[in-house]
C-alpha cells in the first residue's frame, strides 16, 4: 500500500468522527491509534514468547524488563494478553480492555500515549458510541514494518500532521520539515565523512533540538544506513509540541533507536540533554519566532553564564530567537581534539544581516566567524516550506573543517534548482528533486567558485542550463536567443564579512563660524564634536580605517575626525549581494518602438468608438 493510499484509508476513519468531532480535533483520535496500530503489528511475531517469557520471571520473582526487551528485539515490549484484533471480540468491555492494553507497554511506550492524552479521547469516544467502531478499523490495516516501511510510515504522520493543521488553522511547518529540504542537509552534512562513514562499526551521534516528527533524524539515519549497512547512528532529540514529540518518541522506538534520547521540553529554556555533545546536529528551528515568554531564563544564563553557557556570544533581538538555536547548537559541538562536530540549521534571512555593529547579532555572526566555524551558507528555493514562501537559507557549521576550507566561506546559490511541485502542500509549491539536490551536493563537496548558464531561445524562453565550473567557457546562444550567466557558488575569506563601523564628528562653530574648543575637562582645547552632525560609516575590515577616511569622508568634509572610543566591529553576510548580476536595460530605441506601438493601438481603439 502507498503512503497516499494508506494515509487517505486513515483518513476516512474521520467519516466516523463526524458529528461527534470537530475537524479541528480529528487529529486527537487518528494520530494516537495510528501509533498504537504501528506498534501493535511490531509486536505481533514476539507476542506469545514475550508473555511466555513474562510469566516465567514473575514465577522466579525476577525484574523482567530487561529479559522481554530482549526477546521483543525492539526497545519496548507489551505484558498484556491482547492485542487490538483480541480487542474486537468484547464489545462490552472495549474501553477497560483497551486502556488495559495501553498500560501493559513498557515505560517509555506509555509516556507517548500520555502526550497524546489518550485516555481522554477513549472516554469521549466510549461516550459517543464510537470507540469500538473506531478501533475495529485500525485493527484492520496492517501497519507492519515488512508492509510500510518506517520511511513511509514517516511521510504518512508528516501527510496526517498536515492535513489536520490546515483544517484546524495551525503552522503545519512547526512540527515537520519537507524531505526535499532535509535530504539536501543530510547530504550536505555527511559529504565530506563518507569515507570515515564506511569503515565497518562505525558509531556515530546525532542531535535534534526542534526534533518535530523525527523526520531530521530518519532521513539521517537512511543516509547512513545506504552508505554503510553496518554503521549505527545513534539519535537524540528535543520537542516542545506533546503530538509531534510522542509521534517523533513512536518511531523512534520502532527504529530500536533508545527513546530516552528524545526529551520533551522548550530546548532553549530547559536544556533535556544537558552536558552531551554530538558528532553531528540537524535543526530547522521557528522562523521569527519571540523568545518574550522565557526571556528571563535565556538573560540570566546569559549573565551568570557567559561563555560557560550556550549564549557567550550576544543575545539576538527579542522577536526573532533562530540564533539562540544557532549558539545552543554551538554548545553541543565536541571538542576539535576529540574529533569535532558538523551541524546544519535552516534560518530565514534575518539573521544574515539584521543588527548593526555591537548588536547581540552581530556579535553572534562575529564569533561563528572569529572562531572560523562557518563552512558555507546555502540559498534555498522559495516557496519550498509548508508554512512560508520566504527566503531560507542552510548553514553548515564545522569545528573541524578541511585544510582548504579554513578561514574561508562558502556562499552557494540553490534558489534556482527547483520544480514545480504537481499539487501545493500548504505554501510549499516548489521541491528539489533528486538531481537538483545532487548538483547543489556537488558544488558544495567541489568547494570551488561556479556559475550557472541559462540558455534562451530567441522568444526569451528557457531551453537548456549548465553549470559552468571555472574552466568552462559558456556554451554558445541560439540564434535570436542569449545566454545568462550568473554566479552560484563564491568562496570568500571570514573577514570579508566584517568591518569597523567608525563615528565620524564635526566641530560646534559659533556665530561666526569659528569652531568651539572645550574649557576644561578632558575636553579642553579639543574641538567639540556637534551632535545634530554626528554620522557613521562602515569600513571593511580589510581596509585601512584612515586611508578610507582620507579618500572617503575628508574630501566632502574637511573639518571632520574620528572618535575612535565609538569605533566598532561588524559583521553581516549580504548574501543576496554577492549574487546581484546587473542587467542593462533596453535600449532606448526599442523602448520608444514599444512605446509609439502601443500609443498609436490605444489611438486607433479611441476613434472606432468615436465613429
Amino acid at each position: 500500500m502507498n503512503q497516499q493510499a494508506l494515509s487517505s484509508f486513515i483518513w476516512s476513519v474521520a467519516d466516523l468522527l463526524r458529528g461527534d468531532y470537530k475537524q479541528s480535533e480529528y487529529g486527537r483520535v487518528i494520530l494516537p491509534f495510528t501509533v498504537l496500530r504501528r506498534l501493535d503489528c511490531v509486536l505481533e511475531s514476539t507476542k506469545e514468547s514475550v508473555l511466555k517469557e513474562y510469566a516465567e520471571k514473575r514465577k522466579l520473582n525476577i525484574n523482567p524488563d530487561p529479559f522481554l526487551l530482549r526477546v521483543s528485539g525492539v526497545g519496548f515490549f507489551n505484558t498484556s494478553p491482547l492485542d487490538m484484533k483480541k480487542l474486537m471480540g468484547d464489545q462490552d468491555h472495549i474501553q477497560d480492555n483497551l486502556l488495559s492494553y495501553i498500560e501493559s507497554f513498557s515505560p517509555e511506550v506509555r509516556d507517548i500515549f500520555e502526550r497524546f492524552n489518550f485516555h481522554v479521547q477513549v472516554d469521549r469516544l466510549q461516550r459517543s458510541g464510537l470507540l469500538y467502531l473506531v478501533t475495529e478499523r485500525f485493527a484492520q490495516i496492517d501497519l507492519h514494518p515488512d508492509v510500510v516501511d518506517n520511511h513511509q510510515m514517516g511521510l504518512v504522520f508528516e501527510e496526517l500532521i498536515r492535513r489536520f493543521a490546515e483544517i484546524s488553522n495551525e503552522t503545519a511547518g512547526e512540527h515537520f520539515t519537507p524531505r526535499d529540504a532535509i535530504r539536501l542537509m543530510v547530504n550536505l552534512l555527511f559529504i565530506e565523512d563518507d569515507d570515515v562513514l564506511s569503515r565497518p562499526g562505525t558509531v556515530r551521534t546525532i542531535y535534534d533540538p526542534t526534533a518535530g516528527t523525527g523526520g531530521m533524524l530518519s532521513v539521517a539515519g537512511e543516509y547512513l544506513a545506504e552508505l554503510n549497512p553496518q554503521a549505527r547512528l545513534t539519535m537524540f532529540g528535543q520537542e516542545l509540541n506533546p503530538e509531534s514529540y510522542a509521534i517523533c518518541k513512536a518511531d523512534m522506538v520502532i527504529k530500536g533507536q533508545d527513546i530516552s534520547n528524545i526529551v520533551f521540553g522548550n530546548t532553549l529554556s530547559a536544556d533535556g540533554l544537558i552536558g552531551k555533545l554530538f558528532d553531528y546536529m540537524l535543526s530547522n528551528p521557528p522562523f521569527g519566532v519571540e523568545w518574550k515568554k522565557i526571556e528571563a531564563v535565556i538573560r540570566r544564563e546569559h549573565k551568570e553564564k557567559g561563555f560557560n553557557g550556550r549564549f557567550g556570544p550576544g543575545l539576538p533581538r527579542v522577536s526573532d530567537g533562530s540564533l539562540l538555536f544557532l549558539l545552543h547548537l554551538i554548545s553541543k559541538m565536541r571538542p576539535a581534539s576529540e574529533g569535532g562536530s558538523r551541524f546544519g540549521i535552516v534560518l530565514n534571512g534575518s539573521p544574515l544581516f539584521t543588527g548593526g555593529a555591537g548588536s547581540g547579532e552581530s556579535e553572534i555572526r562575529r564569533y561563528v566567524l572569529e572562531n572560523d566555524l562557518l563552512e558555507a551558507i546555502v540559498a534555498l528555493p522559495t516557496e519550498m516550506f509548508y508554512n512560508t514562501g520566504i527566503a531560507t537559507y542552510a548553514w553548515i557549521l564545522s569545528n573541524r573543517k578541511p585544510e582548504a576550507r579554513k578561514g574561508r566561506v562558502q556562499l552557494i546559490d540553490g534558489s534556482h534548482f527547483w520544480q514545480k511541485m504537481r499539487k501545493s502542500l500548504g505554501s510549499k509549491r516548489r521541491e528539489m528533486s533528486d538531481e537538483h539536490i545532487d548538483i547543489v551536493t556537488k558544488l558544495f563537496g567541489e568547494f570551488t567558485a561556479a556559475h550557472l548558464a541559462t540558455i534562451l531561445d530567441a522568444n526569451g524562453k528557457e531551453v537548456g542550463r549548465e553549470v559552468l565550473r571555472p574552466e568552462k567557457a559558456a556554451p554558445e546562444a541560439p540564434e535570436g536567443g542569449k545566454v545568462r550567466v550568473v554566479p552560484i557558488s563564491r568562496i570568500f575569506d571570514n573577514r570579508d564579512f566584517g568591518y569597523r563601523t567608525i563615528t565620524v564628528e564635526r566641530p560646534i562653530r559659533d556665530e561666526t563660524g569659528m569652531a568651539v574648543l572645550g574649557k576644561k575637562g578632558k575636553l579642553k582645547g579639543k574641538l567639540q564634536p556637534d551632535t545634530s552632525l554626528r554620522d557613521t560609516e562602515n569600513v571593511p575590515l580589510r581596509e585601512d580605517v584612515e586611508a578610507y577616511f582620507k579618500q572617503e569622508v575628508l574630501p566632502h568634509v574637511p573639518d571632520a575626525w574620528i572618535d575612535h572610543d565609538k569605533t566598532k566591529v561588524g559583521y553581516e553576510i549580504p548574501f543576496n549581494r554577492h549574487f546581484y548580476v546587473f542587467e542593462p536595460p533596453r535600449p532606448l530605441e526599442k523602448i520608444d518602438a514599444d512605446l509609439k506601438r502601443s500609443t498609436d493601438r490605444i489611438k486607433q481603439m479611441i476613434e472606432e468608438l468615436s465613429a
